[in-house]
C-alpha cells in the first residue's frame, strides 16, 4: 500500500509539472524599471504613402541608372548606379509625423534650388521642401562628390513635390 502511494505521488507530481510547463505564456509584458519613452512632439498629420514620391525622383541620365530600392509609409528610396556600382542613394522622407527632424534646416544659411540645405558629414546633402519633405542624396562612392549630390538634388521634381497634399 505504501508503494502504491509513492507511485501515485510521483505520477501526480509529474502530471502537475507537465501541465504547468505546457501552459500558455503570459501575454503581459515583463515589468520594467525604465519609464516608458514618450514623444515630445505631437504628430502634425498623416505621412503619405512612399509610392506617391516615386514620380518626383529624377530620371536616369547619361551613364547613371536609377533603381528604386524601398518604399514604406512616408519614405521612398532609389539607388543611383554607374557602371553597375552603387554611387549614391536618393530619398524622399515625409516629416509629417517627425517635425523635430526639420529643425536642422532652421539655421541653414545654404540653399539648393531655393530650398534650405544641410550637409551631414562628408557623404550626405539634404534639402527641406515645404517644411515637410526631406530630399536627400547620400554618396556611396568617393567619386560621387558634394557637387554631384547638389546637382542630383536639383534634378528632383521639387516644384511638383512642394504641391503634394
Amino acid at each position: 500500500m505504501l508503494r502504491i502511494g509513492k507511485i501515485l505521488t510521483a505520477l501526480s507530481l509529474s502530471l502537475f509539472l507537465l501541465v504547468t510547463a505546457c501552459a500558455a505564456p503570459s501575454t503581459a509584458p515583463p515589468p520594467s524599471t525604465e519609464a516608458p519613452q514618450t514623444s515630445t512632439q505631437a504628430p502634425t498629420g498623416e505621412s503619405l504613402a512612399g509610392g506617391q514620391f516615386n514620380q518626383f525622383f529624377p530620371n536616369a541620365s547619361g551613364d547613371y541608372q536609377r533603381v528604386f530600392a524601398q518604399e514604406k509609409t512616408g519614405f521612398a528610396e532609389a539607388k543611383l548606379k554607374q557602371d553597375g556600382k552603387d554611387v549614391a542613394v536618393l530619398s524622399i522622407n515625409d516629416l509629417a509625423n517627425n517635425p523635430s527632424a526639420a529643425k536642422k534646416f532652421q539655421d541653414s544659411s545654404k540653399t539648393i534650388a531655393g530650398y534650405p540645405a544641410v550637409e551631414r558629414g562628408k557623404t550626405q546633402t539634404a534639402i527641406l521642401v515645404r517644411d515637410r519633405f526631406q530630399v536627400k542624396v547620400q554618396s556611396r562612392d568617393d567619386s560621387f562628390t558634394p557637387s554631384d549630390r547638389e546637382a542630383w538634388l536639383e534634378k528632383f521634381n521639387l516644384q511638383g513635390l512642394s504641391q503634394l497634399k
